[in-house]
């Protein structure tokens, strides 16, 4: 994975988390995983497409979650509700939404996918041969993992685009 997608991840997760929650969080040190990634209680997924191509997770316990979500949304969870789920997967949505600006700001322009939320722990997710750079933060809140799987896609935002000939429609 090209390291120029790392940074504009971890400053916008430092910079929604802040935003979002309040709380502080510190970053834990990166590590490389090579095998199928194994959920948490929660994984928020995210693929992003374009000039950068691949997937983000967003994984943490359902504590956490639960924990975030009520610091997010104002309101006391006592479980992981519909609601609860949407603010989680808003978390994640927004983190990747602002590192796609950071990218596009590079060079690098992405869209994202809308964010799927997975419930249950131990389920494997293969990146098939795209190693994952993982990102661990932590904070009174909890714990939360970053896995990015990203790589370098189309060099044109427009090369998806098929021809279409200038010959006028009949009816």
């Amino acid at each position: 994975m090209n390291v120029k997608f790392l940074n504009p991840f971890v400053e916008a997760a430092f910079e929604v988390m802040q935003a979002e929650t309040g709380v502080a969080m510190q970053r834990g040190d990166l590590s490389l995983e090579k095998n199928a990634y194994i959920t948490d209680d929660v994984t928020v997924i995210i693929a992003l497409v374009g000039m950068v191509d691949g997937t983000v997770f967003y994984s943490m316990t359902e504590e956490t979650a639960v924990r975030f979500a009520t610091k997010m949304l104002g309101e006391k969870f006592e479980k992981f509700t519909s609601l609860a789920q949407s603010g989680i997967a808003e978390l994640g949505n927004v983190i990747t939404g602002r590192a796609s600006v950071k990218l596009a700001q590079t060079g690098y322009e992405a869209t994202i996918s809308p964010p799927t939320v997975l419930i249950g722990k131990g389920a494997s997710l293969s990146t098939l041969d795209y190693p994952r750079i993982i990102l661990p933060m932590s904070s009174e809140l909890g714990r939360v993992m970053i896995h990015l799987s990203l790589r370098q896609g189309r060099s044109n935002m427009d090369s998806a685009h098929i021809p279409v000939p200038n010959a006028p429609l009949t009816t």
